[in-house]
């Protein structure tokens, strides 16, 4: 039980690394993801899940929606594998979190000056700044990234491309 004085904290925190192109142009091999574990997930959000077939595997997807038997998750990239093309929808349980920001180091592997987020997180949105301990660690992890040569951007729900729906991102991911 906890404690009744303390405010509950929302879901923790983590860090993925991308590994492979299944999600570009969204995201890049080498990328790095805040990821929300346990947070709610929509259709169009990015997801850190354990891949079915092999589940010692993190993946990073799109969720494009939800089917008979959990979500069906498709990468950005239509010719990268694996995805709900191969191994169908991944039951609910599997899917871990919601990826809510990504940095790339400026000069590491696939980066160039095209295709960077914008320079911060909510910059320039009204309500993305949130409240409590995720909005500190993202004001932290702002402050911190400022230093180093990197840009982020805030990762929004967006369609699956060619469905019209929300879906289609992600290759492999892996925690880090």
């Amino acid at each position: 039980m906890g404690d009744p004085g303390r405010a509950a904290a929302g879901p923790p925190l983590g860090v993925a690394e991308v590994v492979g192109p299944s999600m570009v142009p969204t995201l890049r091999h080498g990328d790095r993801l805040l990821v929300r574990y346990g947070a709610p997930v929509r259709a169009g959000d990015v997801v850190v899940l354990r891949h079915p077939l092999q589940q010692d595997l993190l993946i990073v997807k799109r969720a494009a929606g939800r089917r008979d038997g959990g979500w069906w998750v498709l990468g950005d990239n239509p010719y990268a594998e694996p995805d709900s093309r191969q191994f169908g929808a991944v039951p609910e349980e599997l899917v871990l979190g919601r990826a809510v920001l990504r940095w790339r180091l400026l000069g590491g592997p696939g980066t160039g000056p095209a295709g960077l987020g914008p320079a911060g997180p909510g910059r320039g949105r009204p309500g993305t700044g949130g409240r409590g301990l995720f909005a500190a660690v993202l004001r932290a992890v702002d402050r911190a990234v400022r230093a180093l040569p990197v840009r982020i951007a805030v990762l929004r729900p967006r369609p699956a491309p060619g469905t019209g729906t929300g879906a289609g991102t992600g290759k492999s991911g892996r925690a880090g």
